[in-house]
């Protein structure tokens, strides 16, 4: 079976990777580096989006005797994926491995064939264009210390990366953004009423643009990895609903706002 290298294309400015370290009181006693990758979404306007993971690689350059290059993760968790189940704050570990010191440059995700979206009750092949099989990767550039693991989200933009083309058919082109919950805040709240089916929109003051649904049965909505400051966030409700805006809430790093329940007012008729 013929397989995709996916290029994960990174979105925003900027990228991270989380270290945590452990409580050991000596560097004896230190722990192998570990790199954890998870996997997240931003929600679209499908039933399903359907990808087909079975390899995920990292460019390693060790130290000492241990051999730099391409590295196919062992503890990979292969299989399909649908990433509507990752939306609004929610993720899944795809990928563990333990290394030795070195360097981790880049990563490459490797698709099989069985990528398909959900779309009133039909599903669709993903068609994969010819530029994603080129093998375009994604630099990293983690420095792996003893001791230190290592946290990277990937978070794939189902509904940016969904083409639809004017046959009827529908292709891949991923949008991925790559963040760290330590650089970066969130934003939350609840809409109501929850027929309104806002779609969310953070807009920093450098017009950089983040967006999430409210979820559909319970109106919840969340919004992760942004970049500490103050941003306008706009509520797009389905018709019959007033679009809302709410100005200079403010993001902190590590921290989440919560903005409460966000009231949408019924579109105002003429009579």
């Amino acid at each position: 079976m013929k397989k995709l290298f996916l290029s994960l294309s990174i979105v925003a400015s900027w990228l991270a990777v989380s270290c945590v370290e452990e409580s050991n009181s000596s560097s004896e006693e230190l722990s192998s580096p570990k790199i954890s990758i998870r996997l997240t979404d931003a929600p679209a306007s499908y039933d399903e989006v359907l990808i087909d993971l079975q390899e995920v690689r990292v460019h390693f350059s060790g130290e000492g005797e241990e051999e730099g290059g391409w590295h196919t993760l062992e503890n990979v968790n292969t299989g399909i994926y649908n990433l509507l189940d990752f939306t609004n704050g929610a993720d899944t570990l795809i990928a563990e491995e333990e290394f030795t010191v070195g360097k981790i440059s880049q990563i490459r995700l490797i698709l099989g064939e069985n990528n398909k979206i959900k779309k009133d009750g039909v599903y669709h092949d993903i068609k994969t264009p010819s530029a994603q099989q080129s093998g375009l990767k994604l630099n990293v550039h983690a420095e792996l210390e003893m001791g230190v693991a290592y946290r990277v989200w990937l978070d794939f933009d189902a509904s940016r990366s969904i083409v639809a083309k004017g046959n009827g058919t529908y292709s891949l082109k991923p949008v991925i953004r790559v963040f760290t919950e330590a650089a970066s805040g969130a934003l939350k709240g609840m809409v109501f009423p929850v027929e309104s089916k806002p779609y969310i929109q953070a807009i920093s003051a450098n017009a950089d643009t983040f967006s999430t649904y409210a979820d559909t049965t319970t109106g919840y909505f969340m919004i992760k990895a942004l970049p500490e400051g103050n941003y306008k966030v706009d509520f797009n409700p389905v018709e019959g609903y007033q679009i809302k805006e709410i100005d200079e809430v403010e993001l902190v790093n590590g921290e989440i706002n919560d903005m409460g329940t966000v009231t949408i007012e019924e579109a105002v008729t003429a009579g």
